[in-house]
């Protein structure tokens, strides 16, 4: 029974704060998880260990989602996922940052995103910290001013005639 109640509370705490998010954020947490899982160099599959500095934003251009994302490494290989993975402890403990920019449709759309993952000291270095935080700043800006779609008509140009 002892060996089974840090399980239980593991995953009390995951559904307590899988409960606590929005759809947005859950949607994040699906897509870094897929895309992690996509990388070549990961054999193995990872469950959510914890979600935290959690950003969210609107503004007229759409909903902006920032995340941290603590996974765990589990004895299943990815190849041949398994209903019920155990996590192993000790194992690698990679932090994902995730940052992605939505749009104002009822169905809403990835207009950007940026995602780095990696050993937590790595994402704690401060040109990676830089990079990251730039990227994300980009990927917020998503929508604005620049990047909206050109239509013709939308603006019109006249030339002068010679003097």
């Amino acid at each position: 029974v002892s060996l089974w109640l840090p399980l239980a509370l593991g995953v009390a705490a995951v559904a307590a704060v899988a409960a606590g998010q929005s759809p947005l954020q859950r949607r994040v947490v699906r897509d870094v998880l897929e895309y992690f899982h996509g990388r070549s160099n990961v054999h193995f599959l990872f469950k959510e260990r914890e979600v935290d500095g959690v950003i969210e934003r609107e503004d007229p251009s759409g909903t902006f989602v920032q995340l941290r994302l603590g996974l765990a490494q589990t004895a299943c290989r990815k190849r041949a996922p398994q209903r019920h993975c155990r996590v192993l402890e000790n194992r690698r403990r990679p932090t994902c940052l995730a940052c992605y920019k939505f749009d104002t449709s009822d169905v809403p759309k990835v207009l950007d995103k940026y995602h780095n993952c990696g050993p937590s000291h790595h994402l704690a270095a401060k040109e990676i910290r830089q990079r990251d935080e730039a990227e994300c700043r980009a990927v917020e800006e998503a929508g604005k001013g620049g990047d909206t779609l050109y239509l013709p008509g939308m603006f019109a140009f006249s030339r002068g005639l010679p003097a």
